[in-house]
């Protein structure tokens, strides 16, 4: 699916349709909330500094002279304005438009947007109906409030490397960013419930988020673990916090390249998983020997069922694995690499992988929000480019004209 710039106007489902987002983020956590809400159909307006926008627009060897790919995968379907807040007159700006605005959301250094001028209870003055979003790395009351914190600190303070990696092996940082994604989708949430509520109320309130206590939602199970036995959940690999059911784990593939394993599961609460698989893998000897009924029995022999299942799996390459430990009714998943999955034609014939016209990057795949209204994922379009739509927003939200727009350029306001 391709998606041109003629869509800007109406970039989601239309769930959020008329609802305007002043955002003031960068990065992710915050941006990756916008861009949700973006996605369902808000106009999300981009407040950057003038002078090289958000900071994530040069990160991660960017294309030289071009936004980051970073930057193109959180701030998409966005538009941009340019305003300087060190500047009296840009604060004012960031004001009014917060007046025309049904939210607004920031995630600056803690303390930074009240010294601006624009806190919460300034900006509950100017809109009494504004829902004002913050995400900082700490909560409020925490001894460590005003510490900075990026992804991979969220995850080590808020439990989830503590439960990540092998069991005799140091703790391993999760390769998805649970810490700024998934704070951010929990923000977006909030949001949502906030604007329903809004509807009737017509009051607006104020949502904070720390990305610490933002983890805690993603490792209830480890608390679980930790309930039925007393002790810290430990690290497990492969395996479940929640208890041994042998065989459940990633096993080897031929060719035995990196990534050529396929990871299989027999549940608990289904014991014909495990007959199934003997059956596929020829050991229908097995089925009701006493030594393997049960996954209580079959942990004492986790490490010899292990190896018969490799042995099986060795003679599959991980496509072939997953399809036939699936069709035989049992849960079984490859383990897909990124590139393996941008070039899979099923993720953009079903619209979860969509390529933009970025109009200086060039055509560019990525994923959008995976959620189908009424059939179809919300297209996407290409994040902005730096200030491209200060005559627009400024025009609409504050019935500036282009003189008065040209004004503020000029004065070095935007």
């Amino acid at each position: 699916m391709s998606v041109s710039n003629d869509s800007m106007e109406n970039p989601g489902p239309g769930c959020l349709a008329g609802v305007r987002v002043l955002d003031l983020t960068q990065f992710e956590a915050g941006p990756s909330c916008t861009e949700a809400l973006a996605w369902l159909g808000a106009e999300v307006v981009k407040v950057e500094n003038p002078k090289g926008g958000d900071p994530g627009r040069g990160a991660f060897g960017h294309p030289s002279g071009h936004d980051s790919w970073y930057f193109l995968l959180f701030n998409a379907s966005k538009k941009s304005v340019t305003i300087n807040l060190k500047d009296p007159a840009g604060v004012q700006l960031v004001k009014d438009l917060a007046g025309s605005a049904d939210v607004m959301i920031e995630n600056f250094a803690p303390g930074a947007i009240e010294r601006l001028g624009l806190g919460y209870d300034i900006m509950a003055e100017v809109n009494p109906a504004l829902i004002y979003a913050q995400v900082k790395g700490f909560g409020e009351g925490s001894p460590f409030e005003n510490n900075l914190a990026f992804d991979m600190i969220a995850q080590a303070c808020g439990g989830v490397m503590s439960i990540t990696g092998e069991a005799d092996q140091p703790p391993v940082k999760p390769g998805a960013t649970i810490g700024d994604t998934g704070t951010g989708m929990l923000l977006a949430i909030s949001i949502l419930g906030a604007l329903y509520r809004c509807k009737d109320t017509g009051r607006g309130e104020r949502l904070q988020l720390a990305m610490q206590d933002a983890m805690l939602h993603y490792i209830r199970v480890a608390f679980a673990a930790q309930a039925s036995t007393g002790q810290a959940a430990p690290r497990a690999g492969a395996k479940l916090l929640s208890g041994a059911n042998p065989p459940c784990g990633i096993f080897p593939c031929k060719p035995g390249g990196p990534n050529d394993y396929v990871y299989i599961y027999t549940s608990r609460a289904n014991p014909a998983h495990w007959q199934r698989l003997l059956q596929l893998i020829g050991r229908e000897d097995l089925i009701g020997d006493p030594n393997y009924v049960t996954g209580a029995v079959r942990v004492e022999r986790e490490e010899e069922i292990d190896a018969m299942i490799a042995d099986w799996t060795r003679q599959h390459d991980k496509h072939e694995a997953m399809r036939l430990v699936g069709a035989a009714g049992i849960p079984a998943g490859a383990v897909l690499d990124t590139a393996e999955i941008q070039d899979d034609p099923n993720f953009e014939s079903r619209g979860i992988m969509q390529t933009i016209e970025h109009p200086t990057n060039g055509a560019f795949k990525m994923p959008g929000w995976p959620v189908r209204h009424d059939g179809a994922p919300p297209p996407v379009t290409p994040a902005p480019l730096l200030g491209e739509h200060a005559e627009d927003v400024l025009g609409r939200w504050l019935n500036l004209d282009s003189a008065a727009v040209a004004k503020l350029r000029g004065d070095g306001v935007i």
